[in-house]
C-alpha cells in the first residue's frame, strides 16, 4: 500500500488532531497512515494551547486499485 493524499492537520492534541483529519478526509482510521510531526505543548501550569500538536495523515492506496 502507498499514500495516496495526505494533509496536515493542528489541534490541541494528537487524538483530535487525527479526529479532525479523519473527518476531512471522510475516511477510516484503518486506512491511513498517521504521523505524528510535533506533540502538543502544556502552558504555564499545564494549562492547554502552549504548542498544538501536528499530525500528517496519509489515505492508503488498495493494492486492487494499484
Amino acid at each position: 500500500m502507498t499514500p495516496k493524499f495526505s494533509i496536515e492537520v493542528e489541534a490541541s492534541s494528537v487524538e483530535e488532531a487525527v479526529k479532525k483529519a479523519l473527518k476531512e478526509l471522510k475516511v477510516a482510521r484503518s486506512k491511513v497512515k498517521i504521523e505524528v510531526l510535533s506533540d502538543e505543548e502544556k502552558g504555564l501550569f499545564g494549562m492547554p494551547g502552549a504548542k498544538p500538536a501536528k499530525v500528517r495523515v496519509s489515505t492508503l492506496k488498495d493494492k486492487e486499485n494499484a
